[in-house]
């Protein structure tokens, strides 16, 4: 139970340093992100190659072998407080590596068409909310 704990606070810890260096990136680039947005792009990107980069030199084959704690505190802390499409990328080129290239195109082909209509149904839940209000008041 102490154990469970401890990595539960180590990756809140990580999740909170991740969310706090998202925001000031995404500050960083606001001015460059107007039209297009560079910023997440390099929140997603930057987050993808520390993600594989950390994993990697930290395997217990890798160089810097890592313990399980350490591991967890910056994969799934920072990196998932930063951006949670680091896992994702991994995941999917995990299964590349693995040999399993269709069941990693259909990963990324899911996981995008899924989140597009999640993000779509829920915005249209919240539009449907806001005119419900809206014809409420008087």
């Amino acid at each position: 139970m102490v154990d469970r704990f401890l990595t539960t606070m180590a990756i809140a810890a990580g999740g909170a340093l991740g969310s706090v260096a998202r925001y000031w990136v995404g500050i960083g680039l606001a001015r460059w992100s107007q039209a297009m947005p560079w910023g997440t792009m390099l929140i997603n990107a930057s987050g993808s190659f520390a993600i594989a980069f950390f994993g990697t030199l930290t395997l217990s084959s890798g160089r810097y072998p890592a313990s399980d704690l350490a591991r967890l505190f910056f994969m799934v802390g920072i990196c998932g407080g930063y951006t949670t499409f680091s896992s994702f990328s991994l995941q999917s080129f995990d299964l590349l590596r693995g040999g399993a290239a269709g069941r990693a195109a259909l990963n990324m082909v899911l996981s995008v068409a899924i989140c597009m209509l999640c993000v779509a149904a829920g915005h249209w839940a919240a539009e449907m909310l806001n005119r419900a209000q809206a014809e409420a008041v008087p």
